[in-house]
This record gives structure tokens, sequence and C-alpha cells, in this order.
């Protein structure tokens, strides 16, 4: 007799538009009295969606975090550096706080440095501006696990070699949307875990032999993706994910729908 096993599912992160006035002046009634701005706003519309849910691992922000991120750095104006970066962490620290508050050991997603837009009228050297933002990036995160945050994802528009080595770790992960082979392959060069679209499963495990793949995220997957990946792999290597870049209330449930096999 077959039966159904559930596999852990995971966000990596969620683009909620920016809303009606209705819903927003709904929102500021609801919390009165507690700080909060537009990006508070769609950091709830991101994470709410998922606990309903049942997502294993949420994750609150996205690449709408841009905003908070910019406000937390010193010395940059209209996108230019013009004197060494400094950073200050109050803004990520409330959210944070109230991140925590809603799931304990909640992920936050952010843009990876390459997508803020900023360019360099300081340093003027490469490695110099590199190592700049990449111990802002490090200290911005540390004070949000400080706070209680379980780890982050970098959202990504391309691999980066430099970034990844700087900032990829254990609580750290670079999630590119729509990877094609060559990003793949210089991800798995710093993660032993990868987010893959169902579509290229096959162009992964293709080119992952020479490499430590030990857990894959397989996004928006189906029963046929799932048993794909578990050709390859065992059932606690395997996690089902999701990036919600429209109406997140459905997709999250059909995320966790998903998320099975049957043994």
């Amino acid at each position: 007799m077959t039966k159904r096993r559930t596999l852990p599912t995971r966000a990596l992160g969620a683009e909620p538009g920016l809303p009606d006035l209705p819903v927003l002046a709904a929102w500021v009634a609801e919390h009165r009295g507690e700080p909060g701005d537009l990006t508070s706003f769609r950091i709830d519309q991101s994470l709410a969606p998922q606990l309903s849910a049942g997502i294993t691992m949420p994750c609150f922000g996205g690449k709408f975090y841009r905003d908070r991120v910019m406000a937390c750095l010193m010395n940059i104006k209209d996108d230019r550096v013009i004197d060494e970066i400094s950073v200050s962490t109050g803004s990520v620290i409330e959210d944070a706080v109230h991140g925590v508050a809603q799931n304990k050991g909640v992920w936050c997603a952010l843009p990876a440095p390459h997508l803020l837009g900023i360019t360099d009228a300081y340093y003027h050297d490469d490695d110099e501006w590199r190592g700049a933002i990449s111990g802002a990036y490090r200290t911005i995160m540390r004070s949000m696990r400080d706070a209680g945050v379980g780890g982050h994802v970098l959202i990504c528009h391309h691999a980066d070699d430099a970034e990844l080595s700087a900032l990829a770790r254990r609580k750290v992960f670079f999630f590119q949307p729509g990877a094609d082979r060559e990003d793949l392959v210089t991800l798995m060069e710093y993660q032993q875990l990868i987010a893959v679209s169902s579509s290229h499963l096959d162009m992964l495990f293709d080119s992952a032999s020479e490499y430590d793949l030990s857990r894959i995220i397989v996004l928006d997957a189906d029963e046929e993706s799932i048993t794909r990946a578990l050709a390859h792999l065992d059932p606690d290597q395997v996690a089902v994910g999701g990036y919600c870049t429209g109406t997140c209330e459905q997709y999250w449930v059909s995320v966790a729908d998903a998320a099975w096999y049957t043994v």
C-alpha cells in the first residue's frame, strides 16, 4: 500500500504590488500606534499569505526591500557613494522584531548588492568598493539575526563571484530566479543548496556531478518534478519552494499543496 509523505516548504521572498488606497488605509488603521511605512505594509503582505498557507520556512521581504537597505546605508546620494559607507540598522531591526513576533526564526529576503544599482564615486577601486558594500551587508544581516531572524535570502540577477565569495554562508543563501546553466554552476561553487525551477531540474543535475550538491529547493513543483528530483536525491535533501511575484494568497496554498510524494 502506498503512503503519502510531505516535503518541507520554503519561501524565498515575494514581491507584493503597491496597494490600493483603501487597502493601505485599513492596514494603517489596524496598526495605529505602531511604527510602519509602505515597506512595512509590503513586508506584512509578503509574509501573511505564507503563514496562513502553513509554509514550513517562511521568508518576508523581496527585491522591494531595497528601500529599507538603502535607508540603512549612509553617505549615498542619488544612488552614488560619495564618502565611506557607514550603516544604521534601526529600521531593519524593527522589521526583524516584527517578523519574528509572527514566526520565530523567520528568514528575510533582500536584493543582492548588485541589484541596488549603486555606483561608486568615492573608493575608485573595485575591490575596496566591493569590500565596503559587502561589509555593510554583513552588518545589516547580523543585526537582523541578533534580533531573531533565522537567515537571509539574497535575490540576484546574476551569480556574481565576488558577492558569493564575500557573503554566501550557511545562513545567507543566494537565489537567482530563472538561473541558466552558467549561473547554476557558479552558484554550486559556493553553495551546497540550490533553488531551481522545475523546468531547469535536468540542467542542474547534468551539471552537478562535479559539485557537492547536498540539497535542492524545487520552485513551483508538481508531482512530476518532485519524482525527478527524488530520482537523484533522498527526500530529506529536497524541499518545495516558492517566490511570489503576483497575487500571493492562492500561490502559497498551491506551493504547500504540491509538497508531497508517495512511497
